[in-house]
């Protein structure tokens, strides 16, 4: 037998931008210390070994950070707080129920388009 595949895997987006940049940042001395606290709750609920949380780099919606993507599922999650954290957690990783009204919003994130219709769309 072999170890099991992680159930979710949840992208944290890390990004942050230089001081004095027109755009927000998903990482600020606020926000700093999210992705640890997510990995602290995840340990502490004793589900790490079946959802792996992944920091990444911008994921573009940094009007809408901290933001966090959660996989399979395609869920976004904005605005982020340990509060938000430990209800996503409880309702969406261990419950299965998405937290809705911590999602981004449909204008933000709206459905997947192909690689192929992209580049359709780019005149390619």
């Amino acid at each position: 037998m072999g170890i099991p595949q992680p159930a979710y895997y949840i992208f944290k987006c890390e990004q942050s931008a230089p001081p004095g940049m027109p755009k927000p940042s998903c990482v600020t001395p606020q926000t700093q210390d999210l992705f640890q606290y997510l990995a602290q709750k995840l340990m502490q609920e004793g589900v790490m070994g079946t959802v792996q949380p992944i920091r990444t780099s911008c994921m573009n919606r940094c009007q809408m950070g901290p933001v966090m993507l959660v996989e399979p599922g395609h869920t976004m999650y904005a605005g982020l707080t340990k509060e938000k954290i430990d209800r996503i957690v409880q309702e969406h990783i261990i419950g299965g129920n998405v937290v809705e009204e911590f999602v981004i919003d449909k204008e933000m994130w709206d459905e997947p388009i192909s690689p192929a219709d992209m580049k359709k769309q780019m005149g390619m």
